[in-house]
């Protein structure tokens, strides 16, 4: 039999051929949307911090606090000794903040998806999930034990043919989908599906991981609400937020929750400044969107409708070129590949922050413009 390293060697070369290979590369985050990699300062238009709250004073000092205070773990599982006081502080913002009646924190947004939709189905239950959906509310599902089942990404009328033909042979239904995806960056019709999951006696789970909107009167109609502290909130960690019942029952049955260890408190502490934040600065909130939005508007595009944008270039080769060309004039712009996104869809993902200066995004769109990238498969 070949040696363990020799097939992952060979599968590593299958990979590197097909322009799929991954590789960590050191960066290192500075003043605003500034990084700094191979010695070079970038504008970066790749990171999640949609707020720039990660480097506010009042968050880095709320961490500082706790890490003194609290020390710099929490040594258990929250069922454990890990249920710190900051965690009650936290859970009743976030209900808060999401007008909710409760809320449940976990390590992070993965744990949270893996741990939660096990805990609310399993065999003899339904998953009707739309194709996009994030790779951890897949997982969640796969692990779950329940039939799942993928409706064409934000196609009503196929979701409601697999409920027709599938809904009545399993006990309880749950159907997937996100607030706003992470690859396009649309939103998924929230209002016309909740209606639908309801008219056969459902459950909607929303994943809001990329929704850096104050309040989103739709994303409250779901069942189940998922969110991450590692984006717009600058820290780290996720939360599932909804009634008294479902955050109780998830407490005493997920499983990511349950044999995980707690949150550092200073991150946790982190969380809790920069949510008084967002409520304190709404205006803050809208900046991303505005400024996506500028960027559409400057290269024609379909008016965005987050702060995500991408532009699809369709080969993986074109991709990490486009990719490498704005890194050489200053900017980092990712390129996203398959198995991320689906075959001949290569793109630059664009994430615009609310530090970014109007000037930047001109600058980087006068580059597209003038390389030629934007065409009719755009979304």
């Amino acid at each position: 039999m070949p040696a363990l390293d020799d097939i992952l060697q060979q599968k590593l070369l299958v990979l590197e051929a097909k322009h799929q290979r991954r590789t960590l590369k050191k960066i290192e985050r500075s003043e605003g949307v500034k990084v700094r990699r191979g010695g070079r300062e970038l504008i970066s238009f790749s990171c999640n911090d949609y707020l720039g709250l990660s480097q506010h004073p009042a968050v880095i000092a709320a961490a500082k606090v706790a890490l003194e205070k609290y020390g710099a773990g929490a040594g258990a599982s929250r069922l454990v000794t890990g249920n710190y006081p900051l965690y009650d502080e936290l859970e009743a913002a976030l209900a808060a903040y999401k007008h909710t009646a409760a809320a449940c924190v976990f390590g992070s947004g993965y744990l949270a998806n893996i741990g939660a939709i096990p805990a609310l189905v399993g065999a003899g239950d339904l998953i009707i999930a739309d194709k996009f959906i994030h790779a951890c509310m897949y997982d969640g599902a796969r692990l779950s034990g329940a039939t799942v089942m993928r409706f064409a990404h934000n196609n009503l009328a196929h979701c409601r043919m697999l409920l027709e033909a599938n809904r009545g042979e399993h006990h309880h239904c749950l159907v997937l989908t996100e607030s706003v995806f992470s690859m396009d960056g649309d939103r998924a019709p929230l209002k016309a599906l909740k209606a639908l999951v309801k008219e056969f006696d459902g459950w909607l789970m929303v994943d809001g991981a990329h929704s850096c909107f104050a309040a989103d009167d739709k994303c409250r109609m779901a069942d189940v609400r998922m969110g991450t502290l590692s984006k717009a909130t600058g820290s780290y960690g996720g939360y599932i937020c909804g009634s008294k019942p479902l955050v109780d029952y998830l407490k005493t049955t997920a499983r990511s929750l349950i044999y995980s260890t707690a949150l550092p408190p200073a991150t946790v502490a982190a969380s809790i400044a920069a949510l008084r934040i967002m409520v304190e600065q709404p205006e803050l909130v809208a900046k991303p969107l505005q400024h996506a939005r500028l960027f559409t508007s400057l290269l024609g595009m379909k008016e965005a409708e987050s702060a995500i944008v991408p532009v699809i270039l369709g080969d993986n080769d074109k991709a990490l070129a486009a990719s490498v060309l704005l890194e050489e004039r200053g900017f980092l712009v990712a390129a996203i590949r398959p198995p991320t996104v689906p075959e001949h869809t290569a793109r630059l993902r664009f994430a615009f922050s609310a530090l970014h200066e109007a000037a930047q995004i001109e600058a980087v769109a006068k580059i597209i413009r003038e390389q030629g990238w934007i065409s009719e498969s755009q979304p």
